[in-house]
């Protein structure tokens, strides 16, 4: 039995989604396409990952983006 069988993000870490972002994107375009901070001075997916587990509306974004990216 799956317990969120329409959640297209179920299985993914929060990690694994930013990984792709910014393969797909590079950091530079990710950071024009989500304003935050982290993507734009000096980012890296650790302090990338930091921030984003502790801010719920960042989170959220990039989230949001993944779930257009798989859309495209």
């Amino acid at each position: 039995m799956n317990p969120q069988p329409n959640n297209p993000l179920h299985g993914k870490t929060l990690e694994a989604i930013l990984t792709e972002l910014v393969s797909y994107y590079g950091w530079e375009r990710l950071g024009r396409k989500i304003r935050i901070n982290c993507f734009v001075n000096n980012p890296s997916i650790k302090s990338s990952l930091t921030f984003l587990r502790k801010t719920d509306w960042a989170r959220k974004q990039v989230e949001d983006l993944y779930l257009q990216w798989m859309d495209r």
